[in-house]
C-alpha cells in the first residue's frame, strides 16, 4: 500500500464508477472492497460518493450523467494542463467527449477517447489530487488498454503524455508496458479478433482473496468474464458488476 501527496504528469492517479444505480454499486463495492463510503452533496444537485480506506479518498462512484449512458469505470491520468492537453489529444486524432471543466475547487477534467475510440479523462489537480493511497486492497492497483490498433495507440499516447510504450513477453501474446520515467504507470494488450468489446481502459482494483471476491461477484448478481488466472506479478480476475460495469481486480500478494 502507498500513501501519496502528488502525481506527476502522466501518471494514472484517479478512478470512479459512473453507474445506473448508484445504491446497488454502493452495497456491491463496499461489501467486495471494504470501503467506507462519503456522500459528497453537488452544486446543483446530485452526489458524488467517495470511497474511503483508512479514512482516505481512494476512489468514487456517481450516477451516470446521460439517458442510456452504459455504467462505466473511468480512468484518470494527471496533467499540468488541462486545456493544453485536450488540444493537443484533438491535434493527434483524439475526440473529446467533454471539453475541459472545473469540479469545483478540486481540478479541472476533461474526457477523451483516443484515434482507437478508448476512452479516459485527465485531471488537473486543485484541491484533490486523485487517490490518497494505491497499490493494496480496495486500491486503484493497475490500468489496462486494450484496444484493436496497439500501434496508433502508442503513437497518441507517447505523443499526448510522454509515455515510453515497451512491448515485453512472446510475440504469440505480446504484451507491452507503459512507463512514466522509469516507472510502470500501466499495460497494453491487443484485442483479439472478433472480440465484441470496443477498445478500453480497464481499471483494476487489489483484492487480497480473489476467491473469496469471485464468490461475493457471483452471489451480488456479477459475471465473471476472466475467472482468476496468474499473470506476471500476481493473480486476477475480470468481472462485470449487475449494472454492466465491467472492472478487474489484481492480487499482488498485498500486505493486510
Amino acid at each position: 500500500m502507498g500513501q501519496r501527496e502528488s502525481y506527476e504528469p502522466g501518471v494514472f492517479s484517479w478512478t470512479d464508477l459512473a453507474t445506473t444505480n448508484v445504491d446497488a454499486a454502493k452495497a456491491f463495492y463496499s461489501d467486495l472492497f471494504g470501503w467506507e463510503l462519503d456522500d459528497l452533496d453537488l452544486p446543483g444537485g446530485g452526489t458524488y460518493t467517495m470511497a474511503l480506506v483508512d479514512g482516505r479518498r481512494v476512489g468514487a462512484l456517481n450516477a451516470v450523467q446521460q439517458e442510456g449512458q452504459p455504467a462505466a469505470w473511468n480512468a484518470y491520468v494527471t496533467v499540468d494542463d488541462a486545456d493544453a492537453n485536450a488540444a493537443k489529444a484533438g491535434e493527434l486524432g483524439g475526440t473529446l467527449f467533454a471539453e475541459p471543466f472545473d469540479v469545483m475547487d478540486a481540478g479541472r477534467m476533461a474526457v477523451i477517447a483516443d484515434p482507437t475510440g478508448a476512452v479516459f479523462c485527465t485531471w488537473q489537480a486543485g484541491d484533490q489530487i486523485g487517490a490518497e493511497l494505491v497499490n493494496g486492497h480496495g486500491l486503484l492497483s493497475l490500468t489496462q488498454l486494450n484496444t484493436n490498433d496497439t500501434d496508433r495507440a502508442s503513437t497518441f499516447y507517447s505523443e499526448l503524455f510522454g509515455w515510453r510504450i515497451e512491448q515485453v513477453g512472446d510475440t504469440e501474446t505480446p504484451y507491452w508496458g507503459i512507463y512514466v520515467g522509469d516507472q510502470l504507470n500501466a499495460g497494453m494488450m491487443q484485442l483479439p479478433p472478433g472480440q465484441p468489446a470496443p477498445p478500453h481502459w480497464l481499471v483494476y482494483l487489489g483484492h487480497n482473496d480473489l476467491d473469496a471476491a469471485s464468490e461475493k461477484i457471483g452471489a451480488a448478481g456479477g459475471t465473471l468474464l476472466v475467472p482468476k488466472m496468474a499473470v506476471p506479478g500476481g493473480e486476477i480476475v475480470v468481472a462485470q458488476d449487475a449494472q454492466g460495469a465491467v472492472f478487474g481486480i489484481f492480487d499482488g500478494r498485498f500486505d493486510e
